[in-house]
């Protein structure tokens, strides 16, 4: 189900909980609402369709593919950029890794490990910060 996009940065500043196979709504929900918003977006976390739980869906290409309790851990290649968001105005600056790699759970709540670089690895970045309430 499509939901509405949270913009209000009180709920978006709170910190999100880990997700539970009882979660698999969330996903599916987050899923449909970047399908309909892909003009404009290549990825969301959970908390900006109303949900605090730690879950993200990413945009890679023609693909989109959730991770579930996400935690990066390695990165290398740190650099400067500026990155939007649906949940926000405008642009801001924001510190990324070009390699990142991430244990996280797969939408059938397999383990997984994946190495991500680049654009895909900024977006995975920055949907992570949102379960910290990291506001860009």
């Amino acid at each position: 189900m499509v939901k509405k996009i949270v913009r209000d940065p009180m709920f978006l500043k709170q910190k999100s909980e880990a997700a539970t196979e009882a979660d698999m709504q969330v996903v599916e929900n987050l899923l449909d609402t970047l399908m309909e918003n892909r003009d404009r977006c290549v990825g969301m976390a959970a908390n900006m369709i109303g949900e605090r739980k730690r879950i993200i869906v990413v945009a890679a290409g023609p693909f989109l593919f959730p991770m579930i309790n996400p935690v990066i851990t390695k990165k290398s290649g740190k650099y400067e950029t500026e990155e939007s968001c649906l949940s926000l105005n405008g642009a801001r600056p924001c510190t990324r890794y070009k390699q990142i790699e991430v244990d996280y759970l797969d939408r059938d709540f397999k383990p997984q490990h994946g190495k991500y670089t680049d654009f895909t690895a900024q977006i995975i970045q920055h949907e992570i910060d949102h379960f910290e309430g990291i506001l860009i």
